[in-house]
């Protein structure tokens, strides 16, 4: 139930957002009617004008977080806040950063208040804004519309970009993959999408691993060096800017929302295999293989495993990986930390016609795999709806052949700790329903699987067929 207030929650203010913003989003089929006045003046005439057209024009949905050149108005903010996910602020003129205030100024000629400040606005450029702990660890930025007057004879900028900006943090989750995509990546893509490469990120929260990290996928998106916020002390200048990313689901691309509505999460896919390819090919050559090992390989369908160590490991991963290579699999193990190259895994996963893996956030790799292949997503006790929500729909999304293989209560290490009849064994979501604590201590945490290999079985004959038919 709650689950379902939340999407509820989630509609409703993506409505509001629409009727609030509608150029924003860039709407632009007509509905509605002009409002009429009489004689009115030419200047009035003009200026409602150019309100109308940004509030007239509006299709059924919204597609894409970025205001159109009349509906942002020279010298001016524009911030959506009706967004369940993330708040985001659009801002066009003459555009300063200061770091040390962390702030943003917006230089106007237009009449001021008595403080010369005519337009102050906070926001956290993070895409979890409903997850109140989290968003209490992102330092907050201000957009501040001052007089130009104050400048006086201090016009200079140090650094005076030609694009536009912008600006997200990478604190919060950063470090855990899923969050780097989910929270991060993906939204950048939907937020810079339309500008072709031709956009400065200023980075808030910066760390250098994480663009090292990233490097190849962030290349895709921008030509240009990213800005630490923090640390760079010089005045960067823009004319347009957009502080905050727009994020559409877990793991997604909304067409709908898009400005161009071909766009998916597929093309998101074709942009990481655009990163990562140059550096395959080199890996690539550099392998060495004799023509029968390649000929033997050929001939039989690749599966590719996650291993992993502690909570959520496959006690009998060795007798689950050779029953695979007896139906027919070649299959490779893969083991990645923080230090793996992602092109690495992705050069793995793109040429594999399965993967297989327990719930977590290594299973974000569904992202690396072709579609058409199949993703087998070992879920245990208590995880079923972030199982499903989190990357058996989004894998569906990209086109994948999605197999969710639920434990029975005897393949979790949990049958051993409690007693068959208790609630944490027979009815998982009664405990799950008392908050993510419990889900986490109980599920997440102290859970262990040994796959019943011969009900396992089934699922890898299954794949096999479809892999090589």
């Amino acid at each position: 139930m709650a689950r379902q207030n939340q999407k509820k929650i989630e509609q409703i203010k993506g409505d509001e957002s629409m009727k609030l913003f509608p150029c924003v989003f860039g709407l632009n089929n007509s509905s509605g009617n002009s409002t009429k006045r009489s004689k009115p003046k030419i200047i009035y005439l003009l200026l409602f004008s150019l309100i109308s057209s940004c509030f007239v024009f509006a299709p059924h949905l919204f597609y894409f977080p970025y205001p159109s050149a009349l509906c942002l108005i020279d010298e001016s903010i524009l911030c959506d806040r009706a967004g369940y996910r993330s708040d985001i602020c659009f801002m066009k003129g003459d555009i300063r950063t200061h770091s040390p205030s962390s702030s943003i100024f917006l230089y106007t000629s237009n009449d001021l208040t008595a403080n010369h400040v005519l337009q102050e606005q906070q926001i956290k450029p993070y895409t979890r804004k409903w997850e109140t702990s989290i968003m209490e660890t992102i330092p907050e930025l201000k957009l501040v519309t001052k007089d130009v007057k104050l400048l006086g004879g201090k016009r200079s900028c140090h650094v005076i970009h030609e694009v536009p900006a912008v600006l997200f943090s990478t604190g919060g989750y950063t470090g855990n993959l899923y969050h780097e995509f989910n929270d991060g990546l993906i939204p950048l893509y939907i937020t810079s999408k339309r500008f072709n490469k031709k956009v400065v990120f200023v980075i808030a929260e910066y760390h250098k691993w994480w663009e090292m990290k990233y490097a190849d996928v962030l290349s895709q998106l921008s030509d240009y060096p990213p800005v630490d916020f923090t640390k760079d002390k010089r005045t960067h200048c823009f004319k347009e800017a957009i502080v905050g990313l727009k994020i559409h689901g877990e793991l997604t691309v909304d067409p709908s929302q898009m400005q161009d509505d071909r766009v998916t999460i597929n093309e998101f896919r074709n942009l990481l295999d655009r990163a990562y390819r140059p550096r395959i090919n080199r890996l690539e050559e550099h392998r060495f293989h004799s023509k029968a090992a390649k000929r033997g390989m050929a001939k039989r369908p690749k599966l590719a495993l996650f291993s992993r160590t502690g909570s959520r490991a496959i006690t009998n991963e060795d007798l689950m990986v050779k029953l695979a290579q007896r139906i027919g699999f070649q299959v490779e193990v893969l083991r990645p930390d923080r230090t793996t190259e992602l092109a690495k895994i992705y050069r793995v996963l793109n040429s594999s016609n399965v993967m297989v893996g327990v719930h977590g956030a290594a299973m974000t790799h569904f992202l690396f795999m072709k579609p058409g292949s199949i993703f087998v997503q070992i879920i245990p006790l208590g995880t079923d709806w972030a199982s499903e929500t989190y990357y058996g729909e989004p894998a569906k999304k990209l086109g994948l052949d999605y197999i969710g293989y639920k434990i029975h209560p005897r393949e979790s290490s949990l049958y051993d700790k409690y007693n068959k009849n208790d609630p944490v064994l027979r009815d998982p979501n009664s405990i799950t329903q008392k908050g993510w604590q419990f889900t986490k201590e109980v599920y997440l945490t102290n859970q262990q699987v040994r796959l019943d290999l011969r009900r396992f079985k089934k699922i890898l004959i299954d794949a096999y067929a479809k892999s090589i038919s």
